[in-house]
């Protein structure tokens, strides 16, 4: 099966690459720190945690795009193509559903970071909170502040520095991840609605990836 990489497509799998490369080479030098010179590099535990993080958050949306994700798919196969269809509509729109309040909920939790308006109402944003409590001097523990983010004193803690990375930094894969996830479920309803397929796990892809390399290999001998 050929599948098309489109330009988000190509981001996602650039960051998770980047991720799982800067966690090795993190966790790799503070070992050799801890062990080879009896020393700690103080800020690499909480750096990897938060590369982590945003891996596992990036990561959920693009296994919606590759239909990775595990899910039980035997009552679809027992049934008619269209009660099939009409199945992966319904379970689709629960999750699209379920990406609105996680979008919203992601955003009103690091709007405060970054000295933005949370959004009112109490399911689905109906505007601004026209008062908050802005949290953007709020930092990590150990992660110092980089040189090339210097700007974010003056943009939103009002020309204070900042001794220590500011979590409106690493708290950002919250909003971007859950809008890809977002992104993802409508590319995937998309495709139940024209008939491309009807259903969000196809763990049928994976046998046919399987014989597709097998026949290529069978080609080469």
């Amino acid at each position: 099966m050929q599948h098309q990489h489109s330009f988000v497509d190509r981001i996602e799998e650039t960051l998770i690459a980047i991720l799982i490369g800067l966690m090795t080479v993190v966790t790799f030098a503070n070992v050799i720190a801890r062990f080879g010179f009896n020393s700690n590099i103080l800020w690499a535990l909480e750096l990897t945690v938060f590369m982590f993080g945003w891996l596992v958050l990036l990561g959920a949306s693009y296994a919606v795009k590759k239909h990775s994700h595990l899910g039980v798919d035997a009552i679809i196969n027992m049934v008619s193509p269209a009660t099939a269809r009409i199945m992966g509509i319904i379970a689709v729109g629960c999750c699209l559903l379920f990406s609105v309040f996680m979008v919203k909920g992601a955003y009103d939790y690091w709007a405060v970071f970054a000295d933005l308006p949370p959004t009112s109402g109490r399911w689905f944003p109906t505007g601004f909170a026209d008062k908050f409590r802005s949290q953007s001097f709020y930092e990590v523990q150990d992660v110092p502040m980089v040189g090339f983010l210097r700007f974010l004193e003056d943009l939103i803690n009002y020309g204070d520095e900042y001794e220590k990375l500011p979590k409106v930094v690493p708290y950002l894969v919250l909003p971007v991840s859950m809008i890809l996830l977002l992104y993802r479920f409508i590319q995937a309803a998309m495709q139940i609605v024209r008939g491309e397929t009807d259903r969000l796990v196809a763990s049928h892809e994976v046998e046919d990836e399987i014989e597709e390399v097998r026949a290529q290999q069978g080609e080469h001998d």
